[in-house]
């Protein structure tokens, strides 16, 4: 483990530190307050894991025995946080910063995000819960506004619907445009009932169609596709030995421009999302769509997921219909949505 020691004027800005040079994963092992030279000075040690150069690693990357070792890290790392719990006075939050702390670690919040956003509440006298959390997860909408890229790479695992998602973020910008010229690259060939419903859909909206299951397939679909004025990518879900980065080497689209919209669902759990995060994670542009909303009991994990990966939440997806059943995302909307379990489109 690689330990460091940070000290600051308040701790939101060591946090900050923390999270931007150790990254997301990084875990608080103490934490103290002292006086020097009459200033108040902030002191607060954190650990990361290091990263794994073992040649005896097979090619996946992955050394015998990770599995438990991660699990058996898992679990220290929970009992750290747990002692660091007490340390979280409450009374020090006005009722209305209590109560909605104490709701959202109910909703599943990570004991890392409920410490930062203590953190940012007692750094801030005054300041509102929801003001600190639009801090926290970043929110920019789906549309012609937000998003000027030409490429739009649609990724995410099996089944949680990264393509009926870029169905609906067309027929969301043909509607905000009707003259645009939009085309849709199947990568994901292999996957018979995906692969029709796509060209089913695509033929019926006048979305031109190509399919791309290799590097020379998708050099010819691109050419295919210049004059198109959006470009939506299927990409296939990888299994546990391919990144997205591999993916995009291999299929020779590392060096295009393009935006990234990973497609989650917010019923997994803690590791198997972290899991897809690191899977998934790519340069450039990027943003959480958040799908089969209407199945979902809790809604913690939008928090967890924006928070550690650092990307804004893009849209809202819910029901099984393809029209109707995607909004772009606004912060009104998230916050409904974890406060009140609210679907977008529901009534007030």
């Amino acid at each position: 483990m690689q330990v460091k020691t940070f000290t600051g004027a308040t701790s939101q800005e060591i946090l900050a530190r923390i999270k931007a040079e150790m990254g997301p994963d990084a875990v608080i092992l103490g934490n103290r307050t002292y006086r020097k030279n009459g200033a108040v000075c902030h002191e607060i040690t954190a650990g990361m894991e290091r990263p794994q150069t073992d040649n005896s690693a097979p090619a996946g990357g992955v050394p015998g025995g990770w599995g438990e070792w991660h699990k058996e890290w898992q679990q220290i790392k929970n009992q750290l946080f747990a002692l660091m719990k007490p340390a979280i006075q409450l009374e020090r939050l006005t009722p209305r910063q209590r109560i909605a702390l104490e709701y959202l670690q109910r909703e599943g919040i990570s004991d890392a995000v409920a410490v930062d956003l203590y953190q940012r509440l007692i750094s801030q006298p005054g300041a509102s819960v929801l003001e600190c959390l639009c801090g926290m997860v970043p929110v920019k909408g789906w549309g012609p506004a937000g998003w000027d890229q030409r490429l739009h790479l649609m990724a995410g695992p099996f089944g949680f619907g990264k393509t009926t998602s870029a169905l609906r973020f067309a027929l969301h910008w043909r509607k905000a445009r009707p003259e645009a010229r939009i085309a849709f690259i199947n990568a994901d060939c292999l996957r018979g009932s995906g692969r029709l419903i796509l060209r089913h859909w695509a033929e019926l909206s006048n979305f031109s169609y190509l399919e791309a299951p290799d590097k020379a397939g998708m050099e010819a679909a691109l050419r295919a596709t210049a004059e198109a004025d959006l470009i939506f990518v299927d990409v296939p879900g990888l299994d546990r030995s391919t990144t997205l980065a591999q993916w995009r080497e291999e299929m020779g689209l590392a060096d295009v421009a393009a935006a990234t919209h990973l497609t989650l669902s917010p019923y997994c759990d803690a590791m198997q999302t972290q899991a897809f995060l690191k899977r998934y994670k790519s340069d450039g542009p990027g943003s959480l769509v958040w799908t089969k909303l209407d199945e979902a009991v809790s809604f913690g994990s939008i928090v967890n997921v924006a928070w550690a990966a650092g990307l804004p939440v893009s849209a809202l997806s819910y029901g099984a219909e393809l029209k109707e059943s995607l909004s772009p995302a606004t912060e009104p909307l998230v916050w409904r949505l974890i406060f009140k379990r609210q679907l977008p489109g529901q009534a007030a």
